[in-house]
């Protein structure tokens, strides 16, 4: 039986979920993130699980077999990181989460790569709008992220 949106909670994470969280991210990124080479992926997740993830305000949704079906990071008003598990997209997880971000946590910002068309569309779906381009991604490499806002 799948939980609806309603029925689900949004659990604080911490160090402890780490390592769950890393293997939605790499799961996630292979789902949507085509554009990254296995070389690439292989990079960032050391970075994600023993770096990023310990910098963000953490935030996740569990599934009905209580594994983390998506998660979110944020920091200083600004959505950082946003991943869903392949098998449990399309359930509202991502929105619940994204307006979770918004309105309890007041987070007004975000980056996305550009090449992830599908994720661009979902913010501007939820009102982000592009403000900025940056031509390579926070390691320098060749990943053009957006920088987007939601409207004052």
């Amino acid at each position: 039986m799948q939980q609806t949106q309603a029925q689900q909670h949004i659990y604080t994470a911490g160090p402890e979920d780490f390592a769950a969280l890393t293997e939605v991210w790499e799961a996630s990124v292979r789902a949507t993130h085509h554009f990254l080479s296995e070389e690439d992926i292989l990079f960032y997740k050391p970075l994600v699980q023993h770096e990023y993830l310990g910098l963000v305000e953490l935030h996740y949704v569990r599934d009905a077999k209580g594994r983390v079906a998506g998660f979110l990071g944020t920091l200083d008003g600004k959505v950082e990181m946003l991943f869903i598990r392949p098998e449990s997209r399309g359930q509202g997880i991502g929105k619940k989460l994204l307006q979770y971000a918004v309105q309890a946590l007041k987070a007004t910002a975000l980056d996305v790569n550009e090449q992830n068309e599908q994720a661009v569309g979902f913010y501007e779906h939820f009102g982000f709008r592009t403000v900025g381009r940056s031509e390579v991604d926070g390691t320098g490499k060749p990943y053009p992220i957006l920088h987007m806002q939601l409207p004052r």
